[in-house]
């Protein structure tokens, strides 16, 4: 649990940052962001990214494959412990590219967080309990190209927390959480205005 509370503070802290200093920056002008924009460290928008908390109403809660479905009457039915099956999810986006200048402008660091939370057990048990399931990230290094390619290197991991870390009994998978750990190569085309309009990078 101390884990958990200490990478949700890292998280709200860094979006708590971003968001006072593009405000400050937005304020400051029209001169002074294309003035930010020559930077050759930090310049404007070097941090960006979004926060996310959804709430899956009964019936209706994300499995994250830890725990079968339906459970094997010898797991307890509504006593089991394997009730991975999420009420909330707190997640996240956040780019990085620190460099204002030289072609390494174009390259940028990328962190996609998520938390799942919740105590339930399909046709069986409906709770607004948020203890900890998993935290599921992906991180990876990108390089922008011209109109609006991307190349992506990506790293994925899930951890299981709390009670989850250990065997669950008979209704347990012992699967290594949603999509497993991998890693990709790939291309990403982003169109209609979306993307790192004001990024440092913009060809």
């Amino acid at each position: 649990m101390k884990r958990i509370l200490i990478l949700l503070t890292v998280f709200l802290t860094v979006s708590i940052f971003v968001t006072h200093a593009q405000t400050t920056t937005a304020g400051s002008g029209h001169a002074s962001h294309f003035a930010s924009q020559s930077r050759t460290f930090f310049p404007h928008n070097w941090v960006r990214g979004y926060t996310d908390f959804s709430v899956a109403p009964s019936h209706n809660e994300p499995d994250l494959g830890r725990c079968m479905f339906p459970q094997p009457a010898s797991a307890g039915g509504a006593a089991s412990t394997c009730t991975a099956y999420a009420r909330y999810l707190l997640s996240g986006y956040v780019e990085f590219q620190p460099l204002g200048r030289t072609p390494a402008r174009h390259f940028f660091l990328f962190f996609e967080p998520k938390f799942s939370f919740g105590r339930n057990i399909p046709q069986l048990t409906y709770t607004a309990s948020m203890l900890p399931i998993a935290y599921d990230r992906s991180i990876g290094i990108g390089f922008q190209l011209p109109k609006n390619f991307e190349l992506r290197a990506t790293q994925h991991q899930v951890d299981w927390l709390g009670r989850y870390s250990k065997p669950l009994g008979t209704a347990d998978l012992h699967t290594n959480g949603p999509n497993g750990l991998y890693s990709t190569f790939g291309v990403r085309w982003s169109f209609g205005g979306y993307g790192h309009q004001g990024a440092p990078s913009d060809y």
